[in-house]
């Protein structure tokens, strides 16, 4: 999936959800990112949603089938614990979208302002 169509997917889905305000979609490496309030809750890689996880919603992504994102490093695949990928049901029930992206948004929320986002380890190189 090019950048341009991961765009247009993320767009999509922002206009999508309801109920977190405006949903801005930026550039994200290869995708494009989804952030509500000044945090990313969300992006579209690889023409798929990855939604931010906490412990809780992480066990009950995993109990829908879902993975975590992961990539190829230079030496071994990488995976990203943070990030899940959003089952089907998610993106075609827009009610469990809006439920899921302020999950997500508030797993964002909380990993940023307990000092476990990267801003917050930038703060703590600085």
């Amino acid at each position: 999936m090019s950048t341009a169509s991961a765009r247009a997917l993320a767009l999509d889905i922002a206009e999508r959800i309801e109920g977190l305000g405006t949903v801005g979609v930026r550039r994200f490496f290869g995708g494009a990112a989804l952030v509500a309030d000044g945090v990313q809750f969300a992006f579209v890689m690889k023409g798929s949603l990855y939604l931010r996880a906490d412990e809780a919603s992480k066990a009950d992504l995993e109990a829908m089938g879902a993975s975590p994102f992961s990539y190829a490093g230079a030496a071994k695949t990488v995976t990203v614990a943070s990030y899940y990928e959003a089952p089907d049901e998610v993106l075609v029930d827009a009610g469990l979208l809006r439920d899921w992206a302020g999950r997500a948004h508030r797993a964002a929320r909380a990993a940023r302002d307990s000092g476990r986002g990267r801003a917050a380890a930038r703060r703590r190189r600085a």
